[in-house]
């Protein structure tokens, strides 16, 4: 492993003590995550760094979450945390009788911070290939349904097109257009003078943020990504990624981050 080479302080119930671990996204779910930090004794470091902008077709997306509230759809689907943010910066309501599928625990972890909730999430693979592979199992092969597909400008309409091609009726629509965020320069010279331990990784546009505006981050500064596809797309973009969660979820991130840090350098 390259990344942190120093053990955190002593204490079973706080692995993480000592530790300043970087949280790229804010919100809930960043509010989530750097409790669950703290409980393991780390000092979290929320650094929001991705953001989105409105979609350039504002009336579309209106008119789309109007038909969502008035329950024209059976299913929404929602591809990542960001689209949760656009979700309730909208004031979107989701009724009872719309199911919501998730892509990835993220996305999943997000929705329920924020007062939705997530009916399923893929099992396998965290993308939205991964639900669409999983989509008849989950909704017992019932068909045609009206499915509400959001997504981001520059995400490609995998699920969606895959949903039409088996029979589903879907109203793809962009929600947002995905925007790095400049971070304070005191997280800048941190991360460059090695203070900050470690950095959570949790999308491509995370990867290509941190690279951006921190890199190259330190060899001593441990850098863990959610899943597989992250790291993949970490790479793209020259960041290297020192562990990958065990599962999909925010939990499991940490859970990375102190069984390395507990590791025996």
């Amino acid at each position: 492993m390259t990344g942190a080479i120093h053990l955190p302080g002593a204490g079973g119930g706080k692995p993480l003590a000592g530790w300043r671990v970087l949280v790229p996204r804010g919100g809930p779910w960043g509010d989530a995550v750097a409790a669950s930090l703290r409980s393991r004794g780390a000092s979290p470091i929320i650094a929001p760094m991705i953001n989105f902008a409105p979609t350039d077709d504002q009336p579309a997306l209106e008119a789309a979450l109007a038909k969502l509230a008035a329950g024209g759809f059976d299913w929404v689907t929602v591809t990542s945390a960001t689209t949760v943010d656009v979700l309730s910066s909208y004031g979107a309501i989701i009724p009872d009788s719309t199911k919501v599928a998730a892509v990835g625990e993220t996305t999943a972890a997000a929705l329920v911070a924020a007062g939705y909730r997530a009916d399923i999430v893929p099992s396998e693979e965290n993308s939205a290939r991964g639900l669409l592979e999983e989509w008849e199992a989950a909704t017992n092969g019932e068909k045609p349904l009206r499915v509400l597909a959001l997504r981001s400008a520059i995400a490609k309409q995998v699920l969606s097109v895959g949903l039409e091609r088996i029979g589903h009726h879907v109203e793809a629509v962009v929600a947002y257009r995905t925007v790095g965020v400049p971070v304070a320069q005191k997280v800048i010279d941190d991360v460059r003078a090695g203070k900050v331990d470690a950095i959570l990784v949790t999308s491509g546009s995370v990867a290509e943020q941190v690279q951006a505006q921190l890199g190259p981050v330190p060899e001593r500064t441990l850098v863990a990504a959610i899943g597989p596809q992250t790291q993949k797309d970490a790479a793209k973009f020259g960041l290297r990624i020192d562990v990958i969660a065990a599962e999909r979820s925010a939990e499991s991130l940490i859970d990375a981050v102190v069984q390395a840090a507990t590791q025996t350098v």
